[in-house]
Order: C-alpha cells, then structure tokens, then sequence
C-alpha cells in the first residue's frame, strides 16, 4: 500500500496544551558533545534535529523554546559543530552537526559527519528525527543519505519544511510534491510533513505537540 504523506494536522487543544506546558518552564542547554563518550546518560526520551547547513534548525529550536538565543544561529553554513543537548522538562531536546557543506577543513567535516551517523544509529533513547528540509529547495541527496542511514537503523523521521513562508502556492506545493516523492522511498519515514516558519511562526505549536506526545 502506497503511504500518503500529508501535512501534520492542527493537534486537538488537549495536545496543543501538553505541549505548551512542555515548553513552558525552562529549557537549558545542558552540553556540546564531540564524541560517543560524551554523550549524557540515556535515561530519558529524546527527539533531535538534524538537516543541511543553514536549514533553519537553531531558529527552529529558538522559536519553539521560545528564547531566542539558546541555540546559536549562524548565518555560516556549519557553525553547529558538536550535538548539542537541552533539556525541555523530563526529555532531551538534541541539535545535531549540520550535514553537508560547511564552511570547516574537511577532515573537520569528516569528523562531524562520523559522530553524527555514531549517534543516529546507535541512541536507543531516541524516539524520532525531525529532519529539517529547506521549502525553497526540496529534498537534495545529502537529506536522502540521512534518511537511509535512519532507515537502516530503524528510527523514525518526520520532515519539517522550514522558511515556508518564503514560498506562495504552485511553488510550495511543487516542493511539497519533490519531498513526497523523496519520501516515498523511506521505510522509517513518518507519513506526517509539518510546514514550518521560524520567523513566523508556523508550525511551532503543532510540532511542540507532537514532542509532548512523543514524550
């Protein structure tokens, strides 16, 4: 059977409410990690964020924490340089490496890269991957390798679109269209897109109940 992937639906006011008052007290920055042995004990659930460089993954995480300067947005494509972990009431909140192009030596990037795969595919408190693709370009082949590298290790991804607001009708819906597509392919894809903008707004209170429900 053919998986629809649709856009999330606006969560009920009983989830949208969990997940305000998961975001609601404090969310601090606990550690950067830059290897395996680093990593905080896994005693509790954890949801992380992972995309392309310059994606928009510290807005989103500003936006739906609702402090502006807790994750560090840069506008230099892999200024994200370790996992970097928060603490959002009883889980973690995880910001990876951007992957990709990033403006670092290569055998830096090479390192990035390994730490990332280490912690995808061996965290078993990880309970889902919001995989952070740009509305204005789709899916590239850099996001396709993550997916099946999440494929492969049975965890569940769901696909935020970000800077949605940056695109008007037959041009969002083409890039919905490219993402499905892409989609489509991928066992441990969740059949759910949350269209997302930092800057706006959009989507942050239906993806903070969605992590409440995960949670």
């Amino acid at each position: 059977m053919e998986i629809r992937f649709i856009e999330a639906p606006t969560p009920d006011p009983e989830a949208l409410e969990k997940g305000r008052l998961l975001f609601a007290g404090e969310t601090t920055f606990l550690k950067g990690v830059v290897a395996m042995d680093g990593l905080p004990d896994a005693d509790r659930t954890e949801v992380c964020f992972a995309g392309r460089s310059n994606v928009g993954k510290s807005s989103l995480i500003n936006a739906l924490t609702g402090r502006k300067g807790l994750a560090r947005a840069s506008n230099t494509p892999g200024r994200t340089q370790e996992i970097n972990f928060f603490t959002a009431g009883d889980i973690y909140v995880v910001d990876l490496p951007g992957y990709g192009f990033a403006n670092a030596p290569v055998a830096v990037v090479e390192k990035w890269q390994r730490l990332l795969k280490q912690y995808l595919s061996g965290r078993q408190t990880l309970r889902r991957v919001f995989v952070l693709i740009d509305a204005r370009h789709g899916a590239k082949e850099v996001d396709e390798e993550i997916m099946s590298l999440l494929d492969r290790s049975a965890v569940t991804f769901q696909v935020v679109m970000t800077k949605v607001d940056k695109l008007r009708g037959d041009a969002l819906d083409a890039s919905l269209a490219k993402t499905r597509t892409a989609l489509a392919k991928h066992p441990a894809a969740y059949p759910e897109i949350i269209l997302s903008s930092s800057e706006k707004g959009d989507g942050v209170e239906t993806l903070r109940a969605i992590i409440a429900g995960i949670a």
